[in-house]
């Protein structure tokens, strides 16, 4: 056994002899959900027409590409892996529709197609990591220029935009008698597979394993290779349903829709809590992540601060969330090295005998 695998798991088991409490409380989730709430009640208390109901509605309809994305890219990235390409293929899949919707197809089988796309989408990039052994950041670079370069070459310069009212209507629908769009609850479910896949059963312990040290969990008898490529498929085909989304609520279908779209995921997903290195993250976190970018781009719209200004507090907020958890980390190890020199300092000295 190498002594990384010694480390992390002392690190594990250290994490949870700690009190349930602070285990629950005392951690980078929680950190941002309390973040999420003070922005909440400060723009509340000072940004005018905040507290609209229209306001909560835009905003979750804006970020809800983003909400689902994060979904399959938090696994992802909780097994040292990542895929850039996740936009370029709501881009594609929008593409699909417009085209497809265009030739006389129903609505409903072009809808299915563009999925089937960012399944394939997703396959071509599990089969690139996982049987070829190429880094993940290398190969979606790489499809993230194919699959954009494929949506612009299909459609160029035009825009579909004749969609079913019906369909159209139902993108921009709210649950009755609340603010919250209707598309709230197909990522609530998503979102419930998701935390149980990943916090309840061997499937999602299998990813933390693999993140922490991919070797060990080789040879414990989990399958490596196939479980990255299932992430990288179900990656592929929850972008595939963004796109899809994301062109009946805009009713617009071009290639470059969702243009750096993959930044936001990441950024937010880091920002929940997601080690870049592996190992470590929680749903929660995430979803907390994913909305308090939301909602924070969203107050300082509304206090009228310039995209450009917005931008770069969103930057900031993720540079500093990333240099917090490294510097948290390096103080949780020069701790945890004092105690085991003060230990061996206590078993080396010498006993009194009568």
């Amino acid at each position: 056994m190498t002594s990384t695998t010694v480390d992390e798991r002392a690190r594990t088991y250290r994490a949870h002899a700690r009190p349930f409490w602070r285990r629950a409380v005392l951690t980078r989730e929680a950190a941002i959900i309390g973040i999420l709430l003070l922005v909440i009640v400060v723009s509340l208390a000072t940004v005018r027409n905040f507290d609209s109901p229209l306001t909560v509605t835009y905003l979750l309809r804006d970020i809800a590409p983003i909400l689902l994305i994060a979904l399959p890219m938090t696994l992802i990235i909780i097994t040292e892996e990542i895929d850039l390409s996740v936009a370029s293929i709501v881009g594609l899949s929008s593409v699909t529709v417009g085209v497809l919707t265009q030739a006389g197809w129903p609505f409903e089988l072009a809808g299915l197609a563009a999925i089937v796309v960012g399944v394939v989408a997703g396959a071509v990039n599990g089969f690139l990591v996982t049987v070829v052994g190429l880094p993940s950041l290398a190969v979606t670079i790489g499809t993230l220029a194919l699959f954009r370069g494929i949506a612009v070459g299909l459609l160029g310069t035009e825009a579909v935009t004749e969609f079913p009212e019906t369909w159209t209507d139902l993108a921009k629908a709210n649950i009755p008698g609340t603010p919250l769009p209707l598309i709230m609850i197909p990522f609530a479910v998503l979102a419930i597979v998701f935390a149980v896949l990943l916090h309840l059963t061997p499937f999602g312990r299998s990813l933390y394993a693999i993140g922490l040290n991919k070797e060990a969990a080789q040879f414990s008898g989990i399958d490596v290779g196939r479980t990255k490529f299932v992430l990288f498929v179900m990656s592929g085909a929850v972008s595939g349903f963004a796109g899809v989304y994301f062109t009946l609520l805009y009713s617009n279908a071009r290639g470059e829709n969702a243009m750096g779209m993959e930044l936001q995921v990441i950024a937010a997903v880091l920002l929940g809590g997601v080690s870049i290195f592996g190992g470590r993250g929680a749903l929660h976190g995430v979803i907390a992540g994913v909305l308090l970018i939301g909602t924070l781009g969203s107050a300082l719209r509304l206090a009228g601060v310039t995209s450009d200004i917005i931008n770069v507090i969103t930057g900031l907020l993720l540079v500093l969330s990333v240099v917090s958890a490294s510097l948290l980390a390096a103080l949780q190890a020069r701790r945890a090295a004092a105690i085991g020199r003060r230990k061996g300092a206590r078993s080396a000295a010498p006993t009194s005998t009568d």
